[in-house]
């Protein structure tokens, strides 16, 4: 497509009354206007002949088919074709879930032989808000030609779909930190013998240990301080319990709180299978969805993976009674359940907090909410207007709820931690480990 430039417009116009003033002087000059036409007419189809001409591209684009939500990714373009321009504008039109509006301008320039030879290229790097399959759907590159006058466009389909999955970069950078291969022993001999609740041994007590464990009788006996040894509990049955609710389709750090709980539970249930746990995912909103067996191998964790990619955005209130009831009938041995969710109030939290106290009496309950720091900064921001008065008793006054709920949970025995949103992964998996530390499951 070959069309006018603004400036090509702005001289025609131009012209016009300039014309018409020196036709009114000297009327014998009115072929001074078409002839005015005529020249900027023909630079303009000087201009539309000369240079590359759009047909003659192609276009190269390298955009990966997968991506997690929240990790950053590049999309790679290039144009090739003879003759191209030092620069031409591009514009993609793309799924929102990659780019706010699903639209991005950018600039190609050229590279290679010269500045009128080679290619045009560019590369955008993005991170996509939500899950699910994100199409890239075309690109349109245009340039203006020597005399600037006309535009030369192009557009390009591409028709390219990325599916974005729930993000692993937790379990590759938390979960290789955890246990890489030379660490793996000292973090096996440190977890999972010498602090849990079955006796292992007795070994000899070197400085930092801890002295309850000092067995008298034998040292006594031996003649040297002699400590007990115990190994954790292993085989244990953990569910990861994740909230699809409306208040987890919210943002939280730019990303939705669900997202942010599908990584976390990700990063827990590699860790949980590679200390021998039994692992299963369950999630739910106003109805329970399916629960996944439970697996107990690093192998089985793809098969994580893809019932984790399968919980979906849902604008309605979780049913805690129906789910937390479903959750508990479908297990029969104790469990850990780590129960990522969110609660606004007091009210709203009732229903779960009366589920969770049925569900306490037979299972241990890890309840695992994100700080509200948007509450949080409301509240301690200096207020220079009457309605940031109002705005800081508000925000003051949800916090004070949302404290309440987190007290009338722990007083039921519920385990509740509250963290940020960038250390949710690490946080749930100290918890996991200290919990099988204690070795009260």
């Amino acid at each position: 497509m070959i069309y006018p430039t603004r400036r090509a417009i702005y001289l025609l116009l131009l012209g016009a009354p300039a014309a018409l003033l020196l036709g009114l002087a000297r009327p014998e000059l009115w072929l001074v206007a078409p002839g005015w036409i005529a020249v900027i007419l023909a630079c303009l189809a000087l201009d539309a002949l000369a240079g590359p001409h759009p047909r003659r591209l192609a276009l190269d684009a390298r955009i990966p088919h997968q991506a997690g939500v929240g990790d950053p990714f590049e999309l790679a373009f290039t144009a090739a074709g003879g003759a191209v321009p030092p620069r031409a504008d591009m514009a993609l039109a793309l799924d929102e879930r990659l780019a706010p509006g699903g639209r991005i301008a950018a600039t190609m320039r050229a590279g290679g032989a010269g500045a009128m030879g080679g290619v045009l290229s560019a590369t955008l790097t993005l991170a996509a808000a939500r899950r699910g399959p994100a199409p890239v759907e075309a690109l349109w590159l245009r340039w203006a030609g020597p005399l600037g006058l006309a535009w030369k466009q192009r557009r390009f389909p591409i028709g390219h779909v990325v599916a974005v999955v729930p993000s692993l970069r937790a379990v590759r950078e938390e979960g290789a930190r955890l246990f890489r291969r030379g660490d793996w022993f000292g973090l096996r001999r440190q977890q999972l013998r010498g602090e849990g609740s079955e006796f292992e041994a007795l070994a000899e007590y070197h400085p930092g240990m801890d002295r309850r464990a000092i067995d008298w009788t034998a040292s006594a006996r031996h003649g040297r301080l002699l400590a007990k040894e115990y190994r954790v509990e292993r085989d244990n049955r953990l569910v990861l319990a994740i909230d699809a609710g409306r208040t987890m389709a919210e943002p939280a750090g730019g990303m939705p709180r669900v997202d942010r709980a599908v990584s976390a539970a990700m990063l827990l249930a590699y860790a949980g299978l590679k200390l021998g746990d039994r692992i299963s995912l369950f999630s739910f909103a106003a109805q329970p969805q399916a629960l996944t067996p439970a697996y107990m191998h690093t192998r089985d964790f793809p098969a994580l993976q893809r019932a984790a990619s399968r919980i979906d955005y849902a604008p309605v209130e979780s049913n805690f009674t129906l789910a937390l009831a479903t959750l508990s009938a479908g297990l029969d041995r104790r469990s850990l359940i780590v129960l990522f969710t969110e609660f606004t109030d007091a009210t709203s939290a009732d229903l779960m907090i009366r589920a969770a106290g049925r569900l306490v009496r037979k299972h241990r309950l890890l309840c695992v909410v994100l700080r509200d720091e948007e509450l949080e900064s409301e509240e301690r921001r200096r207020p220079e207007q009457a309605s940031d008065v109002t705005r800081s008793n508000v925000a003051a006054a949800m916090l004070r709820d949302r404290q309440r709920v987190i007290a009338r949970l722990q007083r039921l025995g519920v385990e509740v931690i509250e963290v940020p949103a960038d250390a949710m992964g690490a946080s749930v998996v100290e918890a996991y480990l200290a919990i099988k530390r204690q070795g009260s499951l």
